[in-house]
Formats: C-alpha cells, structure tokens, sequence
C-alpha cells in the first residue's frame, strides 16, 4: 500500500503546499512516527497528479523563479477520507539497525559494546528531552486547535517510545555491567 501517498493527500489537505513545503513537514513533524525522503516525495506527487488526486497551480517566486504549489481535489479528498475511516493492521516489526548490531555484539570487545550501547543512548535520550520540550511548546496551542491537539497525541505517544527505548538500553548496560554516561 502507498501509505506516503495519504501522508501527502493530508498535508494538502490541510492547505496547498510545495513540494518543499511537504519535504520539510516530514523533516519537522512527521519524521517523529514516519518517513520519507525527498527522492520518494516527487515521484508520489507525480503518481497523485496522474490520478486526478491533486492538482497545482504555478507561482513566480522572486523575479522568475517558478514553482508548484499543489492543493487536493475532491477525489482526492475522498480517497483520504476513504482511508481515513478504515482500520489499520498492526504493521511489522521495524528495522532497527542498532538492535541488528546489539545481536551480534558478542563480536565486539567489551569496550566497543560500551562505546556502542552509550551512543545509542545518548542519542536516544537526546531525542527524548527533545520531544518532552516540544511537547510542554505544544500543551498549550493543544487546548484550542485540532491540529495541534493530534500533534501533541503523537508527541506523547512518541515520548512513551522513547522513553521505552531509553529503559530498555539502561536495562541492556546494567544487564551487562556497563555505564552509561549521561
């Protein structure tokens, strides 16, 4: 299924946008639960404007400067709410290139499983601290506009897996008898 196809579909939504304008919603708000690269997000507006799911309108920025700023249609608007309404399978397991690299971690010397495992964690723990700070910026903006009311949702839920992720390596270190560094 083309799941970046509906991500696209609501971002246009919610107003016209650029394809620069979805690349950095992705970079900004979106990347805490999906992704997607600027390679992957112009072929789909493509794909979308052959379906008759958006449409565009050219604009000079500057002196001459062109660009396309895209809005959905109404058969794209249906199709959203189509998928919208539907129910969603529990998806698989994630990639994760360090939980790959922990499972053959018995290759590496004490000292390179310690330098690996306080990396991971302060990565993790940074990106944590991160997402508690947008959140208390969102709490309030959450009170009165849906939009930042299902950011903030997904703030929380992405705080929950962050968190999980930061107890899980704390238990990993202490499991093995190694500490990590703040």
């Amino acid at each position: 299924m083309r799941e970046l196809k509906y991500a696209i579909l609501g971002l246009a939504d919610c107003s016209p946008v650029t394809g620069y304008d979805i690349t950095k919603c992705f970079n900004a708000s979106l990347s805490k639960f999906w992704d997607a690269k600027h390679s992957q997000i112009y072929p789909e507006l493509h794909r979308l404007l052959e379906e008759g799911l958006v449409e565009y309108q050219v604009t000079i920025q500057g002196e001459k400067m062109e660009k396309k700023v895209y809005s959905i249609t109404k058969k794209g608007r249906e199709e959203l709410l189509e998928w919208l309404r539907k129910d969603s399978d529990i998806m698989a397991v994630p990639k994760d290139t360090f939980r790959l690299r922990l499972y053959f971690g018995d290759r590496l010397t004490r000292e390179e499983l310690s330098e690996t495992l306080n990396r991971q964690y302060k990565k993790r723990k940074s990106r944590f601290i991160y997402l508690e700070s947008r959140k208390q910026a969102t709490s309030e903006a959450a009170q009165d506009k849906s939009r930042y009311q299902r950011e903030y949702m997904l703030l929380c839920g992405g705080i929950l897996r962050e968190g999980a992720y930061v107890k899980w390596l704390e238990e990993c270190a202490e499991f093995l008898g190694i500490e990590l560094e703040d």
